[in-house]
């Protein structure tokens, strides 16, 4: 997309996007954050960031779970300005970026929905971006068939229900393979919205959406271990595209054990270091994919005049709350030797 055009449409929101991501937190913000021994004192120590007084009206004690929701619905406020703002095709681009947190919400309202849980406390507990208009009927479902024709088949997500799964399939399968089945319907989907965008975004987003897809390859395939998911069922969850697909995806799909996982994923440079987990157990796979995915969004902000940067502001800034959110429940409960395991991001 040539700059004037795109600066007329969405040249103010990505200035604004940019803005943003100045605030991030950076490595001396975290060194004063590690080096508080009280909450209060790292209330203080956020105050002088980007965060400002957003805790001023918490009283003490502090918790981190008050610490995690105010970071949260900061973030939301920031993402929902660009949503209003937005025109088209960065509006469509922005609400591609929620169906994720639809799908969480749908899966936890089916989970609570099968085991009788209470409607409201459900939606008290969905994600805010994962809201949609027909959710508000979850109210009047009592079974899961009821759920699946009153509020999914006239939510955003319908079309991927559609082509992958029936009210029968909400009832009988494993909640976690309807969510990987929904994932791989909806990834698939994004990346080929984004192919259609203008080629910097595309090239982008192409990156970025190539390793979810790899990432979620894997973690489905070691998950399923000593699981009653077959291989066959296995590949099945695949998403049709990223940089292990087909041939490391075919692998994987006839992978018996982590070691197998290791050498085929060892195979591919990006993911080289993925397994190199040190004895001490410091640091996970997860810890790996978050710093791979820190890796590729910062790299998305290299680029001018396309939509990447407002996907990976939010990811950027959902891993800014996850290490607050360590730092924080390391100073609570006094485990000062493991607050540095987070993942620094500048």
């Amino acid at each position: 997309m040539e700059a004037p055009f795109f600066n007329v449409e969405s040249g103010y929101l990505e200035g604004i996007v940019r803005g943003f991501k100045s605030g991030i937190l950076n490595g001396a913000n975290y060194l004063n954050l590690t080096q508080c021994e009280t909450l209060d004192d790292f209330k203080l120590q956020l105050a002088a960031t980007d965060y400002g007084n957003f805790l001023q009206n918490e009283p003490s004690p502090l918790a981190t779970s008050v610490i995690a929701d105010k970071a949260r619905d900061r973030l939301i406020q920031e993402f929902n300005y660009l949503r209003i703002n937005a025109n088209q095709p960065l509006a469509q681009f922005l609400d591609y970026i929620t169906y994720s947190y639809m799908i969480d919400n749908v899966i936890l309202l089916v989970t609570g929905t099968i085991h009788n849980r209470d409607t409201q406390e459900l939606l008290e507990r969905c994600h805010p971006l994962g809201m949609f208009d027909s959710i508000g009927a979850l109210s009047v479902a009592t079974s899961v068939a009821e759920l699946y024709n009153t509020v999914l088949i006239d939510s955003p997500l319908a079309p991927y229900f559609e082509k992958c799964l029936s009210a029968h399939d909400l009832d009988e399968l494993n909640i976690e393979i309807i969510r990987n089945t929904l994932y791989k319907a909806y990834l698939e989907d994004f990346y080929d919205y984004c192919k259609t965008l203008d080629d910097v975004t595309s090239q982008v987003m192409q990156e970025i959406l190539e390793f979810e897809a790899d990432r979620r390859v894997i973690n489905i395939t070691l998950n399923s271990f000593n699981t009653e998911l077959s291989k066959d069922e296995r590949v099945k969850l695949y998403p049709s595209f990223g940089k292990l697909y087909p041939d490391g995806a075919t692998r994987l799909g006839r992978a018996d054990d982590p070691d197998q996982v290791r050498n085929i994923v060892e195979l591919y440079p990006e993911y080289k270091n993925f397994f190199d987990l040190p004895v001490s157990g410091d640091k996970s796979l997860e810890d790996k994919f978050f710093e791979y995915e820190v890796h590729v969004n910062k790299k998305c902000f290299n680029q001018q005049f396309q939509y990447g940067v407002f996907y990976s502001f939010l990811k950027l800034k959902e891993q800014e709350i996850r290490n607050i959110v360590w730092i924080a429940e390391c100073i609570a409960q006094h485990q000062t030797e493991r607050i540095n395991n987070y993942i620094p991001i500048f």
